[in-house]
């Protein structure tokens, strides 16, 4: 049985790049390589959600698959980059004026119009979407008026990191320890755990309860009005009114449950694309040091299944073992779960 399930999983083994033989009753250990870089993932397009549990309902879980069926992470799997199949530098500039902007993966976490407040589950194996939890009860937002729920599709960019032990110059505070935040100001209402591509417009600072909660402003390349928004002043020009109800709607949203007011720095002004960009850049670079252990990531979880997958074998085929961590993870994974030595685990 080892033998066959060595052959079939031969091709895991093959990511390793390093191995060595370390003394303890002659057996064989095999080093981890690197966490991949998305680099066995295809289109955005063949991804998939699989959905755990009733919506509004405390065990609500979406989960999200590759094209191969394989389970990845929202947080860390998906290229930040729109059509890139592994990490590349962030280009600080492009032309708004030839079809060669930037363009970013966003992972759709709330709906327009929604009153849910689901989130990415940063600290959950594999990461997926969940609905948030306060003292015990579902969050939802409340409406402020004369607006219902979100009043954009909101969600994050992949691979992004406000490390909450950076202090920004700009700002004054520390990040608020997820991916960066994305409001898509497009005509399309999308779904929960859809991956959409977009371009950045600008940026706006929200401090929230003492915290860095930066805000990207972007639009879906598909968007019919994407052909004329290219930055902030150009939002103003075609969406006259959008960016002052965005700033009132996050200055307001958390009164209803008796909170104060939130603030924002620059004077609540939204900053234009190329600041916003630089910002991006920046939460990529912090979430480079939290995958390499360059910064502290606290409770978040960072594995990536084809990393625990190659564990797996390790234990099989080296005699090597997992950490309670690994076999949780695991067990998210079902072809792993009903293979017939899982419960040796």
């Amino acid at each position: 049985m080892r033998a066959e399930l060595g052959q079939a999983l031969r091709g895991l083994l093959l990511l390793s790049a390093r191995s060595c033989s370390c003394s303890g009753a002659g057996r064989r250990r095999w080093l981890v390589p690197p966490l991949p870089r998305c680099s066995w993932l295809s289109t955005m397009a063949q991804c998939s959600t699989e959905q755990r549990g009733r919506p509004h309902s405390p065990e609500y879980r979406l989960y999200f698959k590759n094209a191969e069926g394989k389970y990845i992470s929202p947080f860390h799997d998906i290229p930040l980059l729109a059509g890139s199949k592994e990490d590349k530098e962030v280009p600080v500039k492009r032309s708004k004026t030839n079809g060669s902007e930037v363009v970013f993966n966003m992972v759709v976490e709330v709906p327009r119009w929604s009153n849910a407040k689901m989130e990415i589950a940063t600290k959950e194996p594999l990461n997926p979407i969940k609905q948030d939890i306060k003292k015990g009860k579902l969050r939802y937002v409340a409406n402020i008026f004369p607006h219902k729920g979100y009043i954009w599709n909101y969600g994050a960019l992949p691979q992004t990191w406000e490390d909450p032990h950076h202090k920004d110059k700009d700002t004054g505070c520390c990040g608020d320890n997820d991916p960066i935040d994305v409001c898509e100001i497009g005509t399309k209402v999308h779904s929960p755990g859809e991956i959409i591509q977009v371009k950045v417009l600008g940026v706006m600072a929200l401090i929230d309860e003492g915290e860095t909660d930066w805000k990207i402003i972007a639009i879906s390349v598909d968007d019919p009005e994407a052909q004329k928004i290219h930055d902030i002043d150009d939002v103003k020009k075609h969406k006259p009114g959008y960016l002052e109800a965005t700033a009132e709607w996050f200055r307001l949203y958390k009164v209803p449950d008796d909170k104060p007011e939130n603030q924002f720095a620059f004077n609540g002004e939204f900053k234009d694309k190329d600041f916003a960009v630089e910002i991006i850049k920046s939460t990529h670079e912090y979430w480079k040091a939290l995958l390499h252990k360059k910064a502290d990531p606290g409770a978040i979880k960072w594995h990536h299944l084809l990393r625990v997958e190659i564990l797996f074998l390790q234990k099989l085929m080296c005699g090597t073992f997992l950490t309670s961590d690994h076999r949780n993870v695991l067990k998210s994974h079902h072809q792993i779960l009903n293979h017939p030595f899982f419960p040796e685990f």
